[in-house]
């Protein structure tokens, strides 16, 4: 039996409401059949909408290096398709309703908060008409929380509270934190935030400042090693309404450095080829420097960094390789490369290079990379397999594949850590 997905299911669900209204029809003189009184309505039904649940739970549990575990139990943050046809005084952005009522045949505009609302007449009857909440319908209180519907014989207002959208980033200013550090979030949803929290240790994130579509954060001194944000949000009459962001960010402090806090950390240093490189205060991602390196025209060259005397010792606990890269004048993809991976420290052409190795850095934007380290024996090819050919990596960098015409190319790299 295949699997229905949500979006089939979506458009059943409108068939199957569609089917239950009479379409319009016109009568012998041209004019809409249906009745010709005053338009009422005795109820608006759901035909699809989400909901999260956060009452349900998940429990996780993790080992660390030495085999001690740790157990996490975590809210839902995974929105619930509920049941079809549902009576409802409450939407949500972009979902699909239906009117009920009498006398709606002839219905010429309906409008949520002084919005217009599109919707097809064909697909409408006496008893009904179906619609969908725009986008730009607001949502911040006060508001009327009004529908409004016009026949061509009279009006009718009904009781309809658009919800909120949860809180959710479009953009952000850093994936990293550090204690104290603000991060500037935009989306959509941040006016009705009351109050937001690690997800992995339910440490508080003081809000510095909100608008709908932005929200200033503090981030507390966490032993989270990384994690995703929880928002308590008001949703209608839920003042305690949860939901969960996407996007994870990382610790600096628990994180193993190689350059963050603008130097170097843990013993590595510039190793590349040609200057300008190592250390700059040209530009930096969040603070006052960065490792700048620089790409001749035309070179098949590796710019990068090394820890010619501890290196960095393979430990299953760390799970990321993350990075910020500058790019440089013109798109380019780059080749990680490092001494205990495959191919080693050297000229991987990108057409030899796994998955996992290519880096697309876009021209002149800081752009943010999170890639899998994987155990020594691993064979995934999205993964880094760091330490595929020995344990102690000493040396990590970036090759550059020369092409007729290229011109020098500088990039900055800031906040290169591993992650647990």
């Amino acid at each position: 039996m295949k699997k229905i997905n949500h979006l089939t299911s979506y458009l059943l669900l409108a068939v199957l409401v569609i089917g239950a209204l009479s379409s319009c029809r016109k009568d012998t003189n041209g004019d809409i059949e249906g009745g010709k009184g005053a338009p009422a309505i005795s109820s608006i039904r759901t035909v699809s909408k989400s909901k999260v649940d956060s009452s349900l739970t998940n429990t996780y549990t993790t080992y660390d290096n030495t085999g001690k575990p740790t157990t996490v139990t975590v809210p839902n943050y995974n929105a619930q398709i509920s049941a079809f046809d549902s009576t409802t005084t409450t939407g949500n952005l972009g979902n699909l309703y239906a009117i009920r009522g009498s006398n709606l045949a002839s219905t010429t505009k309906i409008e949520i908060n002084g919005v217009n609302v599109i919707f097809n007449r064909a697909l409408s009857s006496d008893e009904g008409v179906i619609f969908s909440v725009p986008q730009n319908v607001p949502t911040i209180q006060p508001q009327a929380n009004k529908l409004v519907l016009t026949t061509l014989n009279g009006t009718v207002s009904y009781d309809f509270t658009v919800l909120p959208p949860p809180p959710t980033i479009s953009t952000l200013s850093n994936y990293n934190f550090s204690a104290n550090s603000q991060i500037t979030l935009k989306g959509i949803g941040f006016s009705s935030v009351s109050a937001v929290k690690l997800r992995a240790t339910n440490e508080v994130v003081t809000i510095i400042s909100k608008v709908d579509t932005q929200l200033v954060i503090r981030m507390p001194a966490s032993t989270a090693n990384r994690s995703s944000l929880v928002y308590t949000y008001t949703s209608g009459p839920n003042t305690g309404a949860q939901a969960g962001s996407r996007q994870e960010f990382i610790n600096i402090d628990k994180a193993y450095k190689v350059f963050a806090n603008n130097d170097f950390q843990n013993g590595w240093t510039d190793a590349s080829w040609t200057g300008p490189s190592g250390r700059s205060t040209a530009t930096s991602k969040s603070g006052t420097a960065s490792i700048v390196a620089t790409y001749p025209a035309g070179a098949w060259q590796v710019e990068g960094w090394a820890n010619w005397n501890t290196g960095m010792a393979y430990d299953p606990a760390y799970k990321f390789l993350t990075f910020w890269v500058k790019g440089g004048t013109v798109d380019h993809e780059l080749v990680l490369v490092g001494d205990q991976m495959a191919g080693g420290y050297g000229q991987v052409q990108n057409a030899n290079a796994y998955a996992a190795q290519k880096i697309k850095v876009p021209a002149k934007v800081w752009t943010y990379f999170k890639i899998p380290l994987a155990a020594p024996s691993s064979t995934d090819v999205n993964s880094l397999n760091f330490w595929k050919n020995g344990t102690t990596a000493k040396q990590l960098g970036f090759f550059l594949q020369g092409q007729t015409g290229d011109v020098n190319e500088t990039y900055y790299f800031d906040e290169v850590m591993f992650v647990k």
